[in-house]
Order: structure tokens, then sequence, then C-alpha cells
């Protein structure tokens, strides 16, 4: 869009326009937005036109239009991360990210919606409702950065940004088609983003980009990424993309599960399918399971359900019927452990330390991982169990393939692979050493050119196709 823009093929009002006519026709079925700011949107894109007549040298996102997910600060824009305990809260300034992105030209049409807090791989809550997925309405598209998902999946926005403890940016990717970046803590400033990445959290806690493909994920992190003072896991790590001769010297190990949650058969051909591109393309590709994934996902069950219900379960007290059912049934989980004590904490944390290092050790031989996104493709509002050969995979279980990766601190990616027998996406991530975002980024795009035809990301959902026609 940004190119068309350039070379004067369409003007920003044009896009805007566009979008904020998809956004009438879909919304109302989707839900993925929570506020819409159609005159700002017009008065930028106005704006935008007029500095593209007059200038050929534009910022990389000059005009395009672009989503937030409800959890950051915009300016002007409610920041309620989908609880009653916000209600009604508008940002008075920009998160760092959003000043980034529209330095860089792009042009925010509004917010999207989470779960209750962010705390669900779903998205619902009391205050906006259900958000659905474009490929079939019964079913989610995940969370907690669903309602970014649904909104790019549909073309209601060409990209936007998300948030990620435990896969809330992998998960809706893969349910809905799209591609999305799990940075390293400290790639992408957390400064303005709610809940405050802190403690635990500040560990496992990310932003990222979300886009329909990983070209458009590039742009985005190019301008997203670098060190802001209010981060305190930044560092001033430079951009530094791979040679296309040097890229395939890395070693790709791949794992179809983890030896503890078992997978769909389908999910499983798509990990195999995207191993093969790879290959095709030039990589040496092996299998291999690292070992420590089980200790990640009880150490991620550590800072992340039981510490997070130890700092959101007191936000309730007296108010405990402004509780969401999702968000209730979170904090059920997390009371149903022992409290951490200073001992526990400090254990997890000298724990986490170890199996980081034990991790990064057997990444010196294959610098790049490929595994599933997630165990099951998008499931049906309200399911909390799957059978999946012969055993029964529970909720919190079924996304340990993107938690693992919060706990160790990988960037990862998810990409769209194929489609379930259902006509779902399945997507699979690559994943690869911390602050190595760019390389990551680089074999995502060699996979997905490889796939070609194989790869529906270009394509939009029926749903979308639907109501265009």
């Amino acid at each position: 869009m940004a190119e068309q823009i350039r070379k004067k093929k369409i003007s920003p009002v044009e896009l805007v326009d566009a979008h904020l006519a998809q956004i009438a026709k879909l919304n109302p079925i989707l839900n993925a937005y929570v506020q819409l700011d159609a005159d700002l949107a017009c008065s930028a894109a106005l704006q935008a036109e007029r500095a593209a007549a007059a200038s050929s040298e534009l910022a990389p996102l000059h005009g395009v239009p672009i989503s937030i997910k409800s959890s950051f600060n915009v300016n002007g824009l409610r920041c309620e991360a989908g609880t009653c305990l916000r209600a009604g809260f508008v940002a008075r300034q920009d998160a760092v990210l959003v000043t980034r992105l529209k330095n860089a030209g792009a042009i925010v049409l509004g917010t999207t919606n989470t779960p209750e807090l962010l705390m669900a791989w779903e998205t619902d809550n009391l205050l906006y409702g259900r958000t659905n997925n474009p490929w079939d309405l019964r079913r989610t598209p995940g969370g907690s950065s669903g309602g970014e998902a649904a909104a790019i999946a549909a073309g209601m926005s060409a990209g936007g940004v998300g948030s990620d403890g435990g896969g809330s940016i992998r998960v809706p990717a893969h349910f809905s088609g799209i591609c999305g970046l799990k940075p390293t803590p400290g790639r992408i400033p957390t400064t303005g983003h709610f809940p405050v990445s802190a403690g635990p959290f500040a560990s496992i806690g990310v932003v990222g980009p979300m886009a329909r493909n990983v070209e458009d994920l590039k742009i985005l992190f190019e301008v997203m990424q670098g060190p802001d003072t209010g981060d305190t896991n930044a560092a001033p790590v430079p951009l530094r993309w791979p040679k296309d001769n040097d890229i395939k010297k890395l070693r790709v190990g791949y794992f179809e599960d983890d030896g503890r949650t078992p997978v769909t058969a389908e999910t499983r051909t798509a990990v195999r399918t995207a191993a093969e591109a790879l290959r095709s393309a030039g990589f040496q590709v092996e299998h291999f399971r690292p070992n420590g994934l089980e200790e990640a996902r009880q150490l991620w069950w550590k800072y992340f359900v039981i510490s997070g219900g130890m700092l959101l379960g007191p936000m309730f007290k007296g108010r405990e019927s402004d509780l969401s059912p999702i968000l209730k049934q979170f904090l059920d989980w997390s009371s149903a452990q022992p409290s951490h004590t200073g001992r526990t904490l400090l254990d997890a944390w000298i724990r986490r330390d170890a199996v980081r290092a034990q991790f990064f050790a057997q990444m010196e031989q294959y610098p790049i991982l490929l595994c599933p996104a997630a165990a099951i493709p998008a499931f049906r509002h309200g399911e909390r169990s799957w059978q999946i050969d012969g055993k029964t995979v529970e909720y919190l279980d079924a996304w340990s393939y993107t938690e693992f990766f919060n706990l160790l601190g990988n960037p990862a990616v998810a990409v769209p692979v194929s489609r379930s027998s259902e006509g779902l996406p399945i997507g699979v991530q690559i994943v690869g050493r911390p602050w190595e975002e760019e390389q990551v980024l680089t074999v995502a795009e060699v996979l997905e050119k490889a796939l070609g035809k194989e790869c529906r990301a270009w394509n939009p959902p029926p749903l979308a196709t639907a109501m265009s026609s």
C-alpha cells in the first residue's frame, strides 16, 4: 500500500475510505474494533495525500491504515484492556511504539478488542463482548490479540500491534491465517502498554507487529524496534539483516510435538510441509526436539499463571461482579496452586536462568527451530478441552508451544502454512535466538515464498470475500 502511494497509484484518502467501508460491513459481525476514530483517520489521510502530492520522499508507512490493540495508549482513544475496572479510560498520550508508527506515516483507524486484562487465548469481555473469527464465526480468532488478528485477516486493517505473554500474538495469528512476531523482551518497547510490563511479566511479556505477510512484518518491525528508557529490558541492538548467501547457512531443527501435548495430524503435516519447503529452499533441516521444553512449560506456569493471579486477583476485591467469566476461570486456575513465597519465586527465577542457558547451548547447533504454533486450529467459542490421539488436551496445555518461548525469551514468528479439513488456517512457528529477530523474519519470508500457492496467507477469509462481493 505504501508503495502504491509513493507511485501515486492510490491516495491515502482512497485507502482509508476503503478500510472504513470494510469495517462498516464486517465489524458488526466480527466485533474486532472497540473504538473507531474515522474523523481523525480521514483528517490524517487528507494530510498524507497533500504530503504525497508535494514530495516523493515519504516515510515507509506513509498513508497506511493500521489498528492498535486496546491495551496500548493511543492519544484520545480508550485504553481499557477489556476490563470494567478501566471502563471509559482514555489515553492522553501515545505509547512509544504508536508514536514511532505515526512518525513513519501510519494512520491509526482505531483500537481492537481483547479478553479482560489479556488473560486468555480467546477474545471476550463484559465491556464489548465476543470477537469472532472471520474464517468461521462460531470460532474464536484467539487471544489476547484476537481483535487485531480478526481485523487484519478480514482486511479491516493493513497491519497492527499486539502483545504476547504466552502466545497472545502467535496464537491469534495462527488461528486467523496471518503472521505475527513475538520479539525478544526489550527489542520493541512495552512503554505505554497496560497491564504494565514489570516484575515476572517483564521477563516473558512483549509487544510486536501483526500483518498478513512477512514482508509487512519486517517493515513494521523496523519502525517499532529500538530501545526506550521506559522498558527496563531495552538494549541498543542495531538492525542486522542477514545477506541471502548467509541465511541458508543456518541449520534448522524441527519437531512436530513436544513429547507431552499431542497435536492434530494436520498440524503435524503443516510442520513437515514447512520443513520440506525450507529444505528445498537450500537449508539444512533436521529433526530435533530440544531438551528442557517441559521444564520451560512448568516455569512459565509459575511466572504467568501463579504470579498473574497474585497480581490481578486483589484488583477485584469488592468488585467481583465486574469479573468476566474468562478471567474468573483464569483466577480460579491460579488460586488452585499455592501462592508464591519469596523462596518459590527466587527458585523459579534461578531455574529459569538455568534452563535458558541449557536451551541456548542447544541452539548453537540449531540457530533456527521450527515447530507447531498450537496443538489445534481455531476452536469453537466456549470449548475448553479437545481429544487428540486418544488423549484429552486441556485449555492451558494446547498453547504450550508458544509458552516455551515466552519463558525462554526467544523471538518467534507465526506463519500460515496450510488449512485444516474444515478450512481453518494452520500456522507454524519459526524460532530464533534472543536479539536475532532479523534472522527469524528472513527465514520466515523464505518459507512463505517457498510455499508459494500452498501458503494462502494472501487470500482473504471466506467472510471477507463474500461481504466484499
